[in-house]
């Protein structure tokens, strides 16, 4: 399989400079700089390559670049969204920790693209290793002219600030992420008008996320078209899938998108532990719609198949079940975690969680009853695409995808009515 993520990894101290660039990282970056490639041809490499945004809604990153305007008499920005913390996905992590300097090379590409000078780099509050990697990184690449001042002897300037966040989920929306960096409480804003237009300070700006940007080196090596033969025809390119759960081997694994979700656990992951049977698998983080086996079996790892599977590649944080676990256990928690990590600016997500944290904890708890297995339909019907951002319906998908999925289990464990 082609490596472009990835490929450094197994290299022994990646993640200093010097052993970066002898691995060929910042050497795009050069050759966009002094050739020059204008920042329009850059964005057009881009489009060509298909490349979709890895951070989970998939948009392409071309596309959002070019939305971008020009001469506007305001500063424009490039956000790198490090606030990685859905359950079940930690690639960007591990990116970081690994090879920043790649991450770091993508980030400048894209600002030249884009017309930037300034990147921010969001970073989740809990993340300690990959912060001081970044850190690291970034004042290595200014000691060595490639972040500031002249970057590479171009001409062309380009600041990169590491803004650490303070653990909020929601803030990995890319509104929620720019109202926190501006030094507001971490809410989404209401789009449009969307960041190309009016994001950080006013100004227009871009969000990436780290993967997308570790992809755009290889493509102005390559070339948008080679980028655009790996993976699907609508699904181009590799994809980091976090792997968790009763595998033999799990981790992070580089595929081309369009790879069989049974062959990776069967061959990247070793096949489940011995002893243990799958039961069921969430393809693209806790927020996405619930596989059983049989769905698993026929299941591409690109998303057009999985839209086409009733769920959602995401951000391709692959939490596998295996059979002796309770999924209404396992919903309860997943609803624990999205209630206590609601913003509470929209009254059906605020109220919406929490209710259906409550109605679960009863279930589990052995006092609820099949009105709150309805009540619990109904509730996350009416919290379903009613709020500004998508934290809602993170929710909503498990709790239905689980409901229709595995009935039994939930009524198993209600009664009729509760006892007098």
């Amino acid at each position: 399989m082609t490596k472009i993520i990835t490929k450094n990894w197994g290299v022994k101290d990646s993640h200093l400079l010097s052993v970066a660039r002898a691995n060929g990282v910042y050497s795009n970056l050069e050759r966009v700089l002094k050739t020059p490639i204008a920042p329009k041809d850059v964005v057009e490499a881009v489009k060509k390559s298909g490349l979709r945004g890895r951070g989970g809604a998939g948009f392409p990153a071309g596309m959002k670049w070019s939305f971008v305007p020009q001469n506007t008499g305001k500063p424009i920005y490039l956000c790198v969204n490090a606030d990685e913390s859905e359950p079940g996905t930690n690639k960007d992590r591990e990116i970081l920790e690994r090879d920043p300097h790649l991450m770091i090379e993508g980030a400048l590409i894209a600002a030249w693209a884009i017309g930037c000078r300034t990147v921010f780099f969001y970073i989740r509050g809990e993340f300690d290793l990959p912060e001081r990697r970044i850190r690291a990184a970034a004042e290595e690449a200014m000691k060595a002219g490639i972040v500031g001042d002249n970057v590479m002897g171009s001409g062309w300037s380009c600041d990169f600030i590491v803004h650490r966040g303070a653990g909020a989920y929601i803030c990995g929306e890319e509104t929620g992420l720019i109202s926190s960096l501006e030094g507001g409480r971490g809410e989404p804003k209401i789009k449009p008008p969307f960041p190309a237009v009016k994001g950080a300070f006013g100004c227009p700006t871009v969000v990436n996320n780290v993967e997308t940007l570790c992809a755009v080196p290889w493509i102005m090596e390559h070339g948008g078209e080679a980028y655009a033969k790996i993976g699907t025809e609508k699904s181009p390119g590799t994809k980091v899938i976090s792997v968790s759960g009763r595998v033999k081997r799990p981790g992070n694994y580089e595929i081309p998108l369009g790879y069989g979700l049974k062959d990776l656990i069967d061959n990247e992951c070793g096949g489940m532990q011995d002893g243990y049977r799958l039961k069921a698998v969430i393809p693209g983080g806790s927020s996405v719609p619930v596989m059983k086996p049989e769905q698993v079996a026929t299941l591409k790892l690109d998303y057009e198949s999985c839209q086409a599977h009733g769920t959602f590649l995401g951000s391709a944080g692959c939490i596998v079940v295996d059979h002796t676990q309770d999924m209404v256990k396992l919903l309860h928690v997943l609803a624990r975690f999205y209630s206590h990590e609601s913003c509470g600016q929209c009254t059906p997500c605020r109220e919406g969680t929490g209710w259906a944290y409550r109605i679960l904890t009863k279930i589990v708890q052995g006092r609820g009853t099949k009105k709150d297995i309805d009540t619990l339909r109904s509730l996350t019907q009416q919290m379903d695409g009613a709020t500004i951002c998508a934290l809602a319906s993170a929710l909503v998908m498990p709790v239905q995808s689980f409901l229709k999925q595995f009935p039994e289990e939930f009524e198993a464990k209600v009664q009729e009515t509760v006892p007098a």
